[in-house]
């Protein structure tokens, strides 16, 4: 298993001086402002290309463009969002007009952000569980991405549910992982946000999710904590705890917001600076829906809010399908969604006046 030296995390430690580094504490706050959320539109481009194909439009840059277009000049969205997670192909380009993606979202007093993960690779010798590229010349890169504007990071890590993993030794590489690149955008003046999603594909129980999920969040902060990250100006991005998908017996928000919340007490610990939920493959209302129970407990040990991705932009491709004389109906879909769950972030969303469909 592959170990930090102690003395790369002092020198990290030193360098950039974490116990007192404001500026990140600043970009955590803006990040988990009340009432707000984070778009994580930072898919790949193979990615990308999925999500145009629900809506039958080829994979090409230029599609791709006109969708990242449309999400990021929506009129109003700074209302619903805090910050956008960008992707390198996304955080290079421009509108029609000549100005750059992170530039329109900084402008509307969005954080833009950017993932820094190479994708996900299979670990030799542990069958279907996996582990995360793009150590590898991070620093470099985010000082690239320092200068194009980015001011937080995402990295993601995938748990899989079965009666063989996850692994100790799995989620034991995946937190020394998460930690290495939390220390590193740290040093560079990035909030890093820690991803380790629990797959939501499987006949798992919500019992036995909610049973990997505390296990994975602890071996991950004992890691993060071992290492000497900075968790105040570290940003957890969570799982909600449900049953997987092809369980008969499927999670009422009632059932998910006690779970989740139960995982998060045990395994995150409080000077955490916030936690924002993946959506996981959960439909959007769905997603909106469970969001709103977790919020009805009342305000917890560190703010909570949402980073949808599909959840958020499923709703605007159906709009927008490709048609510029649909662009309009796109932004106003893309509005109506992030204002769903900026009410359900505040505990005050309705699922019976939510028109849009499951």
């Amino acid at each position: 298993m592959y170990k930090l030296k102690s003395s790369t995390v002092d020198n990290c430690a030193k360098i950039f001086g974490m116990a007192s580094n404001n500026e990140l504490y600043t970009t955590v706050s803006q990040l988990m402002q009340s009432g707000k959320g984070i778009l994580a539109a930072d898919e790949s481009d193979p990615s990308a290309g999925k999500r145009l194909a629900m809506v039958d439009l080829p994979n090409n840059p230029g599609n791709r463009q006109d969708f990242r277009e449309i999400l990021f000049t929506a009129p109003g969205i700074e209302e619903f969002l805090s910050g956008v997670i960008l992707y390198d192909s996304s955080i290079k380009n421009s509108t029609d007009q000549g100005v750059p993606f992170p530039d329109v979202l900084a402008a509307r007093g969005i954080v833009p952000g950017i993932k820094v993960d190479m994708g996900l690779r299979t670990l030799p010798g542990y069958g279907e569980e996996q582990y995360t590229q793009g150590l590898d010349n991070l620093g470099d890169r985010l000082k690239e991405y320092f200068d194009f504007g980015a001011r937080f990071t995402k990295w993601r890590g995938v748990v899989k549910i079965s009666d063989s993993t996850p692994t100790g030794e799995a989620l034991e590489m995946m937190s020394t992982q998460m930690a290495l690149y939390a220390l590193i955008a740290q040093e560079n003046g990035f909030v890093p946000i820690v991803e380790p999603e629990v797959l939501f594909p499987g006949n798992h129980t919500i019992q036995k999710a909610e049973e990997v999920t505390t296990q994975a969040l602890t071996v991950l902060f004992t890691t993060l904590k071992k290492y000497k990250v900075d968790l105040k100006g570290t940003i957890l991005k969570s799982s909600m705890v449900l049953a997987g998908d092809a369980n008969t017996e499927q999670s009422t928000p009632e059932e998910v917001a006690t779970a989740t919340l139960r995982t998060f007490k045990i395994a995150v610990p409080k000077e955490t600076g916030g936690i924002v939920f993946l959506s996981g493959g959960q439909t959007p209302k769905r997603a909106t829906e469970n969001l709103q129970a977790i919020a009805s407990y009342g305000p917890q040990a560190w703010p909570i809010t949402y980073s949808y991705s599909r959840a958020i932009e499923e709703p605007v491709l159906v709009a927008w399908q490709g048609k510029p004389e649909n662009i309009k109906e796109a932004q106003k879909a893309l509005l109506y969604r992030c204002k769903m769950n900026s009410l359900a972030q505040l505990g005050k969303y309705d699922s019976e006046r939510d028109t849009e469909k499951k």
